[in-house]
């Protein structure tokens, strides 16, 4: 963990590679699958390498603003970091208003993000950086501070593609244990029909075994639950994903 400090803000630069999560699924090693021969990517125009770069949570958690966000994405750049590949600046739960406004549209926080979030990400794209926005697929998202997108999929999807999100990562809470696979690839289809090529990132914690179904509507899949920046956590999820390592796409 390397932190930066800017204008007395400081930011984190949990700098991650996200391909831990492209794996392909079994409950059992005795029922996996021949490595050779496969090589599956979502044809939306990403994912072809896996994303690196800086997620808000697991530092801030709730506490994140603008000032946060910028400075954390100058110094991706002044560090060097953004060079090498780390180019994904992104917010995760917390950054919206409890209520969608009139027309229903997922309103950022004004306290926290002044500027609004189309402001936020043209500043990121400016650096040459991309931005990666939250949700969940359930009525509200892990923190219950602000909506879910169950029941606002394609209007959801419309409104991050407006604002220039790069990058979704759909969780999975609040969802009124209603079935994944039509959750989440109602989202994908939704992202799909904006035009704009977004990674799309599922969260759903490994509870049905995304890797069975999610390669062919999502570019990465969470395989278990939360990590921390423990080294017994972090080893301990790398045995879970002895399961999954043979379906590596």
């Amino acid at each position: 963990m390397m932190k930066a400090k800017s204008g007395g803000a400081i930011s984190t630069l949990t700098v991650f590679v996200v391909s831990i999560f492209l794996f392909r699924s079994s409950c059992s090693s005795t029922a996996r699958r021949p490595v050779s021969g496969r090589r599956s990517l979502l044809d939306n125009g990403v994912g072809v390498t896996p994303p690196m770069g800086w997620n808000s949570w697991n530092y801030f958690h709730c506490d994140i603003n603008e000032d946060i966000i910028r400075s954390t994405a100058d110094a991706l750049v002044s560090s060097g970091l953004a060079k090498l590949g780390y180019t994904y600046i992104n917010i995760d739960d917390c950054w919206a208003e409890i209520q969608r406004d009139a027309e229903g549209d997922l309103v950022g926080d004004p306290q926290k993000f002044p500027s609004g979030m189309a402001s936020l990400a043209n500043y990121v794209h400016g650096l040459g950086l991309k931005f990666g926005i939250y949700s969940s697929s359930g009525y509200a998202t892990c923190s219950g501070t602000m909506p879910g997108s169950l029941g606002y999929k394609q209007r959801d999807a419309a409104t991050f593609a407006s604002r220039g999100v790069d990058y979704l990562k759909y969780d999975n809470c609040n969802n009124n244990y209603t079935d994944p696979i039509t959750r989440y690839r109602t989202m994908y289809e939704a992202l799909k029909d904006t035009g704009r090529p977004i990674f799309y990132s599922i969260c759903e914690w490994g509870d049905k075994h995304p890797a069975l179904w999610a390669p062919n509507i999502a570019n990465s899949w969470r395989t278990t639950d939360d990590i921390t920046d423990e080294w017994e956590r972090m080893t301990y999820i790398a045995h879970l994903n002895e399961y999954y390592a043979n379906y590596s796409q």
